[in-house]
């Protein structure tokens, strides 16, 4: 199956994680065909809009000498926010295809308005994990709508305990209204909690098939 000849996915992935937690998602779009890359960046280390400037130029010079004449996007969590942070700052680029986000805190978290005061928070998280509040002036809120191709999965099954924290559906991280973003072209909520979201089949299905529609697929 070739549907992504010529076609290349960047992964992106969220906030304290690493490229493993999206290795399943890059071995099911190699089998469709694209030229994957999946992306290793210190997400704790740095500010948002430095990760962006830091991690993504080289990136597309990477794939770009793949002989691709579309770049599409697969991001998790933080990661479209990384995503966001790049195009505000260096807009859209001529190849760039169609962005998939798994769980993206489009609006900040209610979780990080919690926790962020709390000194262990801040070690671990680092500063990109104090920008992802609710508040009008945190990061994801002052990045403008979605002007691509945006297809959003978010989930409503958190973990055991994580659904507490939130007075609505949630996925145990984000609320599933707050993962929305002004300009989306499709948005879809899955039975699966934030931190494996990436991991489950009918969501690698549905990443594949808005890659290739510009849609989700529907159940009729």
């Amino acid at each position: 199956m070739m549907t992504g000849h010529r076609q290349g996915v960047i992964l992106l992935h969220g906030l304290a994680r690493t490229c493993l937690s999206m290795r399943s998602t890059a071995s099911y779009l190699r089998q469709l065909g694209y030229k994957v890359l999946n992306l290793d960046y210190p997400s704790r280390r740095f500010p948002i809009e430095r990760l962006a400037q830091d991690v993504l130029p080289p990136a597309l010079a990477t794939i770009r000498k793949q002989d691709v004449d579309t770049v599409h996007f697969v991001t998790h969590s933080m990661g479209g926010i990384v995503l966001r942070s790049f195009l505000s700052v260096n807009g859209i680029f001529p190849e760039l295809g169609r962005v998939v986000m798994l769980s993206p805190p489009n609006q900040g978290s209610e979780l990080v308005d919690l926790l962020r005061s709390f000194f262990w928070f801040r070690r671990f998280f680092g500063p990109a994990g104090q920008q992802l509040g609710t508040d009008p002036c945190s990061l994801p809120n002052q990045l403008g709508p979605a002007r691509f191709v945006l297809g959003i999965i978010t989930g409503d099954r958190p973990f055991k305990g994580f659904g507490y924290f939130f007075s609505e559906p949630s996925d145990g991280k984000v609320t599933v209204s707050r993962a929305k973003l002004t300009g989306m072209t499709d948005f879809l909520v899955v039975p699966y909690g934030h931190s494996m979201i990436m991991s489950h089949r009918p969501v690698h299905e549905q990443i594949g098939y808005f890659l290739k529609n510009g849609r989700f697929r529907r159940n009729r």
